[in-house]
């Protein structure tokens, strides 16, 4: 494989705790298909890694609670015919879901008001508009 795959920054999942699981894939192929395992399962056991800081773990186990089974999280790729392509596929999805599990929250958003000329522009446009409406009124015809 073309590891490391980093999560985020100088953290990179550890190819011994990654467990592999090839199987037969669906889909097109022809009589290739039928002989050789190309669908890949990769699992990771998020509980009792060590390669993850505390924090991103424990945002992680947080985050992925419903994906987890027995703390381990599983990824599957079979898009490709080729084993090696599947595998890649695999690591790199894997990856890029713990680096959006172990991310940081965003910023708490701070309240803003709008500013007073701007709320004036506003009801000043809205007269206007209310305006040439009024006018189109069939009185004067």
């Amino acid at each position: 494989m073309s590891g490391p795959y980093p999560i985020r920054g100088s953290v990179v999942l550890p190819e011994a705790e990654l467990q592999w699981r090839f199987s037969r894939s669906s889909g097109p192929g022809g009589q290739h298909v039928n002989t050789s395992d190309t669908q890949v399962e990769l699992r990771f056991d998020l509980a009792a890694t060590n390669a993850l800081p505390e924090v991103w773990k424990a945002r992680a186990l947080e985050r992925l609670a419903s994906r987890l089974v027995d703390g381990v999280v599983s990824v599957r790729a079979s898009e490709h015919r080729s084993q090696w392509r599947n595998r890649e596929t695999a690591a790199v999805r894997l990856a890029a879901l713990l680096a959006e599990a172990s991310a940081p929250p965003p910023k708490a958003r701070r309240p803003t008001r709008k500013s007073r000329g701007v709320n004036e522009r506003r009801l000043r446009e809205k007269k206007a508009r209310s305006e040439t409406k009024r006018g189109r009124t069939g009185r004067d015809w």
